[in-house]
């Protein structure tokens, strides 16, 4: 396999723990919902690690803990935002497709001063059969909801749910799409 990817269970989970990797270019808004997260009531321990892009520098690969969710942050107001995450895609095993992997886009609220079409993200996400959430991260009301939600997320993708795995969720919460051949 190539240097640089970042594979989907390379590391033993951790008791009691989950790892979420957020991606994004915009550094500010990661550092505001890792904030959020943190600040929520969970049952486990978080870690949190925040990256630009992907690859990760392979110099940290030994300190890393397994990451158990890849968030990418896509800032609709930002093409080099869209970009970036593209560019950092190639970067991921194809397990991690496997209900590990969300798209996170931001700023749909404010419609006139987005540079990337929602249609355009929901395309990305069709294309790597992941879930994509549309949420706003403005005010710290948000950022909490958006939190509580990821939270949820990683709680099961981190195994720490009984009878619910990350490939069901992630299958429920995938848009149903029928051709119009099909009847």
């Amino acid at each position: 396999m190539a240097v640089g990817i970042l594979k989907a269970y390379e590391k033993m989970p951790m008791l009691n723990s989950a790892c979420i990797l957020l991606i994004g270019s915009d550094i500010e808004q990661q550092q505001q919902l890792a904030d959020a997260i943190l600040k929520e009531e969970r049952t486990f321990r978080i870690k949190i690690h925040l990256a630009t892009s992907l690859p990760l520098p392979s110099s940290m690969d030994a300190l890393r803990p397994r990451i158990d969710l890849v968030v990418f942050l896509i800032n609709l107001h930002s093409k080099k935002s869209l970009t970036t995450v593209e560019m950092s895609l190639p970067y991921l095993d194809k397990n991690l497709f496997i209900g590990k992997v969300y798209f996170l886009a931001t700023g749909a609220a404010r419609r006139e001063h987005c540079s990337v079409e929602m249609y355009d993200v929901k395309k990305l996400a069709d294309a790597y059969c992941s879930p994509v959430f549309f949420m706003e991260l403005e005010s710290e009301k948000s950022r909490s909801v958006t939190a509580e939600r990821l939270i949820e997320v990683l709680r099961i993708a981190a195994g720490h749910v009984q009878g619910m795995s990350s490939v069901f969720l992630s299958s429920l919460l995938m848009p149903f799409h029928r051709d119009s051949d099909d009847f």
